[in-house]
C-alpha cells in the first residue's frame, strides 16, 4: 500500500470516528465550514459585481 492511499485512509477513519463519537461537535464543524464557503463565495460575487458596474445586492 503506497503512502497516499494509507493517509486517506486514516482521515475516513477519523472523520467516521469522530462522527460516530462526536456527532453533535461533527455537524457544528460542517454548519461552520459551510458558512465560511458561502462568506467566501458572497465576497467573491460582490467583487465580480463591483468589477463590472452592477450593484445590486445578493439580499
Amino acid at each position: 500500500m503506497n503512502l497516499k492511499k494509507v493517509l486517506v485512509l486514516a482521515g475516513v477513519a477519523l472523520v467516521l470516528f469522530l462522527l460516530i463519537t462526536r456527532p453533535e461537535e461533527s455537524a457544528s464543524a460542517v454548519q461552520t465550514a459551510l458558512g465560511w464557503l458561502r462568506e467566501g463565495a458572497e465576497s467573491i460575487i460582490t467583487f465580480i459585481r463591483s468589477l463590472f458596474g452592477t450593484a445590486t445586492p445578493l439580499s
